[in-house]
């Protein structure tokens, strides 16, 4: 058994985690998906609009997995190996991509956009978000709802500490005056069927534990190996949120 764990972990710390490509996940790890479709309904606007603007695009392999696009299409992206990755994945498709912290300002002036769209942004600036899109103009994006994979902090860090009252996403679009039209909440089983697929998962999606490493996390990841041996997956839920917000014309 230990060597099988050294094996695992070993690989996990060794995987390239750039992008939003979850292929090395591909038999390791299934996760269900919203019943919404977010690819499918950004794909239904984007045929709809003249300019459009994805926020934290990361690899830029979401986005490069719509057909078609508008005639104006800009992205951006703040982690410097995904912005290598995603200029050469969507750069031949006429997507300029841009750098940029995910902080406010954004680089645009205002009221620019027919189309705001993010997938599972890290930070969401509302209020630069309505600044950029024009009147009459939309945010479409699907956000981590709350306690998104909570069994998996809990395992490695204790019980989640208590959020704030309330629903502060939507007081904070509505500050920013749009006017939030839809807005969908669900649950969705993610399971890991080996200790590796834990740790590339951590490594990867850094806000789950947000200070974890192989290293530091060891006898966690070696009891966590002994679990899935035992009982042949670790079970956890994400929650993902479907959000659309129009600025008034």
């Amino acid at each position: 058994m230990s060597d099988r764990f050294a094996a695992l972990v070993a690989e996990a710390e060794a995987a390239d985690v750039t992008g939003w490509d979850f292929s090395w996940l591909d038999g390791r790890a299934t996760e269900q998906r919203p019943s919404w479709g977010y690819q499918r309904l950004l794909a239904a606007r984007l045929a709809r609009v003249e300019r459009a603007l994805e926020l934290q695009t990361g690899g830029g392999e979401f986005l490069a997995g719509i057909e078609s696009y508008p005639p104006s299409v800009v992205a951006t992206e703040g982690w410097p190996p995904n912005l290598v990755r995603a200029r050469s994945t969507l750069g031949p498709r006429g997507v300029a991509v841009l750098p940029h912290p995910d902080d406010p300002p954004l680089p645009f002036a205002a009221e620019v956009f027919d189309l705001v769209s993010s997938r599972h942004p890290v930070e969401v600036w509302w209020a630069e978000i309505a600044r950029v899109l024009r009147p009459g103009g939309t945010y479409l994006a699907q956000h981590i709802g709350r306690r998104s994979n909570a069994e998996l902090f809990e395992f490695f860090l204790g019980p989640v500490p208590p959020g704030p009252p309330g629903d502060g996403e939507l007081a904070a679009a509505a500050a920013a005056g749009l006017e939030v039209v839809d807005v969908r909440d669900e649950r969705t089983r993610v399971e890991f069927f080996d200790v590796g697929a834990v740790g590339y998962f951590l490594r990867k999606v850094i806000w789950t534990v947000p200070d974890f490493s192989v290293e530091r996390y060891r006898t966690q990841l070696r009891q966590m190996h002994e679990l899935i041996e035992r009982e042949g997956a670790f079970v956890s839920y994400s929650t993902r949120r479907l959000i659309e917000a129009r600025k008034p014309r």
